[in-house]
Parts: structure tokens; C-alpha cells; sequence
């Protein structure tokens, strides 16, 4: 499996389409044997992606590209990884937006056009 998390300061990035980077973990057998941080998720054949917030736009192009998403996780990086091999980790739909940038639209309590 290898997972991606976008990324800063140890931290899960909160928003994905704005991460300075990712960093990647490569896991066999239930042990975390590589993580590396990269820009780039296609080219590291990423299957599952952990983050804060993703756009509409973002989830389906990651839906479409086969990975996995676990959206709506903060907090320290390695600790989300240890969750999710633990079956910990649960997908926040309400984490997807659909693009508003003006600082008060939430979209969690309706569908975007």
C-alpha cells in the first residue's frame, strides 16, 4: 500500500489542493517501511490519500485515479497513518467543499453546483 498525506511541519496540510507537499508512506505487511515527502501523487503511485479538506473537483479526480481518500483528518501525520492500519480512520464526506473562497460559504450542509 502506499499512502499520501498532504503535508507541513509534521502536520496534515489542512487543505489539500493548497499542500506545499506531500509526504509518502510505502507499507507492507502492516509496517511503515519509506516515507518520503514529494509534490507529485500519480508519479509515487499513490493508492490511498489522507487530508484536511479537498475540493469537489480534487475528490473526483482522486475517486477517478482509483485512490482511496480519507478526508477531514488534522494533526500529526505518522499518528493518522498508525490509525488507518489500525482501521481507525474514517472518511469525513463533510470535508469535501465545493471551491467557495470567500471566507463564509460552507458547503458540508448543502450540495454545490
Amino acid at each position: 500500500m502506499k499512502i499520501a498525506i498532504p503535508y507541513q511541519n509534521g502536520q496534515v496540510f489542512p487543505h489539500f489542493g493548497h499542500a506545499p507537499q506531500f509526504k509518502f508512506y510505502t507499507i507492507e505487511s502492516g509496517m511503515i517501511l519509506h516515507s518520503a515527502v514529494t509534490a507529485f501523487l500519480m508519479r509515487g503511485g499513490v493508492d490511498t490519500l489522507i487530508c484536511g479538506s479537498i475540493g469537489a473537483g480534487a475528490q473526483t479526480a482522486v475517486a477517478g485515479a482509483n485512490i482511496r481518500l480519507y478526508a477531514g483528518v488534522s494533526g500529526d501525520a505518522d499518528k493518522a497513518v498508525l490509525a488507518l492500519l489500525a482501521g481507525k480512520l474514517v472518511h469525513d464526506p463533510t470535508a469535501v467543499h465545493c471551491g467557495h473562497h470567500d471566507g463564509e460559504h460552507h458547503c458540508g450542509g448543502h450540495h454545490c453546483h
